[in-house]
């Protein structure tokens, strides 16, 4: 299995710690990436990935390998502490980047690991956000370890590899879940879009030329016949509404 570690600490302390924790518990090859090193510079907001493709980000260059990587990737590893309630600036920039991904989505079959620490409080708050850009960029399935630090040790060590342990073995199963009913929708709106004339013009493209039109979510996850029903009365709904 191949994981890619995305930390979005600019030290390697107590987030860092539960990370080197978690990977004693996984077997195979880890590429750690370091936000604090890549020097992503701040995203200005243009939309130009967006509305004309990724391609278009002036900071391309830069955001596109790590992304490549992602991509394949068996397992990802998201990392942050909480500052000021949220996650870290680095971490935040990298998410702002991939803003194109909320639209054209393409992790269906990544599973991942979110793994938050606070000196405080904020711990669960920020890795539902984390969960949910995840999902936003189709990942299947997240998985959470919080830790609100009351020193410098690990604190329930077993806790933590309870967690890993059923992280490795859902990336190992090759198993893909089936998706919540908000995230159907989430996939539903964008596949309307994709159908406006006067839609955003990337979006379009992906939609059609990757053949995501045609199917009721990611082609690699099956539906059962509950939410496949409702996923094509929502996109009826939606197409018709926008």
């Amino acid at each position: 299995m191949k994981y890619v570690v995305i930390n979005g600490s600019p030290r390697k302390k107590n987030t860092w710690k539960v990370v080197k924790q978690v990977e004693q518990n996984l077997d195979g090859e880890f590429e750690e990436i370091h936000l604090a090193k890549e020097n992503i510079p701040i995203c200005h907001g243009c939309h130009n990935c967006i509305m004309e493709g990724e391609d278009k980000c002036p900071h391309f260059d830069i955001v596109n390998p790590i992304v490549e990587k992602l991509k394949n990737a068996d397992g990802i590893i998201m990392t942050s502490p909480v500052y000021a309630m949220n996650v870290s600036a680095l971490l935040k920039n990298f998410i702002d980047h991939t803003a194109y991904i909320f639209h054209r989505q393409e992790f269906f079959t990544q599973k991942a690991l979110v793994i938050v620490t606070t000196a405080g409080a904020g711990h669960k708050k920020v890795s539902k956000y984390m969960d949910e850009s995840l999902r936003h960029w189709g990942v299947n399935k997240v998985f959470k370890i919080t830790w609100a630090t009351g020193g410098e040790e690990l604190p329930d060590i077993k806790s933590i590899d309870k967690t890993a342990i059923k992280f490795k073995k859902d990336v190992e199963s090759g198993k893909l879940h089936s998706p919540k009913l908000g995230d159907i929708i989430f996939f539903d709106v964008w596949k309307a879009m994709a159908f406006k004339e006067d839609g955003i013009p990337a979006d379009i493209r992906f939609w059609h030329e990757t053949g995501l039109v045609n199917h009721d979510f990611g082609p690699e996850v099956k539906l059962g016949m509950v939410k496949k029903l409702f996923s094509k009365v929502m996109f009826k709904i939606l197409k018709k509404v926008i």
